[in-house]
């Protein structure tokens, strides 16, 4: 008896609109058993096995069970479906009662790989396996299992054989009987559908390439190819069974076909040709559209004019037209809705009202008339200060003033000061925009603007600002920084003004009175240098000017006193008192002579012991209220007789010193009677005669005084 595994009974195409197959699986995977055996049915829909609501058919007969699997014993033919899928396709199962079957997979598609087992009642005893493909030998094996490959509709017939030997010598050997295996074919031949069936010249088609998988084989793709006559269309294969054609046109009847393959296994199938009719209608609903739109042309840009129709099929001329010229602006014809023209770097000239016209041989039908503008990008700015003089001065306000000659408006201009941001101002309607700004020293350097109309930004050139500021009020001091100085000492005025824009000239006052003036060119402050006499005493003053208005500083008060510490003070003193010593010679000659009279007639007293009498001058005796620590610079033997007006006593300058500070010199100097110590300058007074007849030891001191001699240094004043 011939064994059929009828796998698919009716392989074929799915009816389109219909639920997918069920599919019945079998576990152990076996369509033929022993008697006595239980064979497991399972119902699986697309998504997955089913274990409600299924109903079962064995042979063609509705069972009860309505449960996801079926236990069976009995032969014959078994479907199934769920509440998602159509009725299978019937799966024949067969319970044997032999001694050795032979067993094939299921399910089982084309090129797709078969197990054969050969199974006997008792495999202990089976030495050996031997199958068979249309009564020749395959192959032998020791065990149960071999794989084969059948081609889809293979009539071959399959059979097996196993031996063995007895236990008390000799061997047997049974045979199966024979089994034809029909492979289910893995996807039908495809079929291609049109949607529309009768579609209109340019309206869009939809072509379908349709074909179906069993849902055991889901994880097989297929991939899919269109073709018309002899040209594939589209990109060639993809894996979808669809292929849109945004346009169709009439070339009369077409031949439209498809073809659906799989990868692996490499399975090639192509559909029959379907002839399909395209019709023609007249054009309507002329558009003109431009890109860019209309509004957002800027200038410079290329000008795209597109032209469309709604409806009408076949070759179609497309014009397009400006008003105000005579002649068209260019013109095609082509199998297509729409056409464009192209006008290159448009200019403000190319502004005005468009419009176009088709005509696929029923008359040309023209669109409505749009206007087209231009965006003009704003040109580089230009950027002015007004000031309200020639040189801007600290505290004016100043408008800076940016434009930009051309650009569509609104124009967003900012203004910038050393590329930090001032300030931003709007001009909605183009033209012009200011910002005023009040000034400080900061202000000065560098300014520009930008122009921004969204089409692109523009910045100025920079432009200089030089801010001119005041003087302030100036500070007056002194150097050396004392209220009471001494003549011929030599005075730095120093007077400077915090702020101020140079060239600064400044004047220097005492007592109102102009002592001189001083520039100072690059700013800061200036001196003036003053040797001092005693009419120089009283306020001192200065003022500033940089053209911006003049500024006093407060007065400062100087006292002088005494005589100077200065060096060249000493050289004029020391010339002086040497000019004073030639005339005190003449001086103290008269008055020796005058001595020695009156000492002659006793009207001097002999007592000589101290000195009365007034004392020397104040300006001699008395020097600054600091004492401490004199340093002694030099000598100077300035000879010169000086009287308080007692004619019973005369005095001589003997020396003169000065004293600078950071002297190493700082002990003081211990003084002899009858002589009186002044600091600075210090003078050493010396009694040189007194009338007195009766004194003891008159005639030694009048020898004495006649032996006294004053000698004028000045060569040695000089060289100090």
């Amino acid at each position: 008896m011939l064994l059929w595994l009828l796998l698919i009974l009716a392989p074929g195409r799915q009816p389109a609109g219909a639920l997918p197959k069920a599919l019945l699986l079998l576990k152990p995977p076996w369509s033929t058993a022993f008697k006595g055996e239980t064979v497991t049915l399972f119902c699986k829909d697309h998504h997955s096995l089913a274990w409600e609501y299924v109903s079962w058919y064995h042979n063609e007969t509705p069972l009860r069970k309505q449960s996801g699997k079926l236990q069976i014993s009995k032969s014959g033919h078994y479907r199934c479906k769920t509440q998602r899928s159509s009725l299978s396709d019937p799966v024949h199962v067969q319970f044997l009662s032999d001694w050795l079957v032979l067993q094939a997979s299921h399910p089982a598609f084309e090129r797709d790989k078969v197990v054969l087992r050969c199974r006997g009642k008792k495999e202990e005893d089976i030495m050996e396996r031997t199958y068979y493909k249309n009564e020749e030998k395959i192959r032998s094996s020791y065990n149960s299992n071999i794989t084969v490959y059948p081609a889809f509709n293979d009539d071959s017939t399959y059979h097996c054989t196993a031996s063995g030997t007895y236990i008390w010598g000799g061997s047997w050997t049974e045979t199966s009987r024979p089994l034809k295996i029909q492979v289910q074919e893995l996807f039908p031949s495809p079929v291609l559908t049109a949607s529309p069936s009768w579609p209109i010249e340019g309206s869009p088609m939809t072509l379908t390439c349709e074909t179906w998988l069993p849902p055991q084989t889901s994880h097989t793709r297929l991939q899919f190819c269109f073709f018309k006559e002899h040209q594939a269309l589209g990109a060639g294969w993809s894996n979808s069974p669809e292929l849109q054609i945004p346009t169709t046109w009439s070339e009369g009847a077409a031949s439209y076909w498809c073809q659906a393959r799989t990868v692996i296994p490499r399975i090639l199938k192509t559909s029959p040709r379907s002839q399909i009719r395209v019709h023609r209608v007249p054009v309507s609903d002329v558009n003109l559209e431009t890109q860019p739109p209309v509004g957002q042309l800027i200038e410079g840009e290329d000008l795209v004019l597109i032209c469309s129709v709604a409806a009408g099929t076949g070759t179609v001329t497309f014009s397009w037209h400006r008003e105000g010229s005579e002649r068209s602006l260019g013109r095609k014809t082509q199998n297509a809705l729409s056409a464009e023209l192209r006008i290159a770097s448009v200019r403000e000239q190319d502004a005005g009202r468009y419009y176009c016209a088709a005509d696929n041989l029923d008359g040309p039908v023209l669109s409505k008339r749009i206007r087209i503008t231009l965006r003009v990008p704003v040109s580089p700015p230009v950027l002015t200060i007004r000031r309200p003089r020639s040189q801007a001065v600290e505290g004016d306000v100043v408008e800076l003033h940016c434009e930009a000659q051309r650009g569509s408006p609104p124009i967003l201009y900012r203004f910038y000061h050393e590329d930090v941001p001032l300030g931003s101002s709007s001009a909605p309607s183009g033209g012009e925009a200011s910002l005023n700004l009040s000034l400080t020293a900061e202000h000065s350097g560098n300014y520009s603007c930008e122009a921004n109309n969204s089409l692109g930004v523009q910045r100025s050139k920079m432009v200089s600002l030089s801010i001119t500021v005041p003087v302030s009020h100036p500070v007056l001091t002194l150097n050396p920084d004392v209220a009471q100085a001494m003549v011929g000492d030599v005075l730095e005025l120093r007077c400077e003004a915090q702020r101020g824009s140079p060239p600064i000239l400044y004047w220097f006052y005492h007592e109102d009175v102009i002592l001189g003036n001083t520039s100072a060119p690059f700013g800061g402050g200036a001196s003036f240098n003053l040797s001092l006499t005693t009419e120089h005493s009283g306020n001192y003053s200065c003022g500033a000017d940089n053209g911006l208005g003049a500024q006093s500083s407060e007065t400062v008060s100087l006292n002088i006193t005494g005589l100077s510490k200065n060096k060249v003070t000493h050289i004029t003193v020391g010339v002086i008192g040497c000019l004073l010593s030639m005339l005190g010679l003449a001086a103290t000659a008269a008055l020796v002579g005058r001595f020695r009279t009156q000492r002659k007639s006793g009207a001097i007293p002999r007592n000589i012991g101290s000195v009365p009498g007034p004392d020397p001058p104040a300006q001699a005796l008395h020097g600054p209220p600091s004492l401490s620590r004199p340093a002694l610079m030099e000598l100077q033997p300035l000879y010169s007789n000086v009287s308080p007006g007692d004619d019973d006593l005369v005095y001589s300058q003997i020396w003169s010193r000065q004293h600078r500070e950071g002297s190493p010199a700082h002990s003081p100097r211990t003084h002899q009677k009858g002589e009186v110590f002044h600091q600075e300058p210090a003078i050493i007074y010396s009694e040189v005669k007194r009338a007195d007849p009766d004194h003891p030891a008159r005639q030694d001191r009048e020898e004495a005084a006649e032996g006294y001699e004053n000698v004028p240094c000045t060569s040695l004043a000089l060289d100090h």
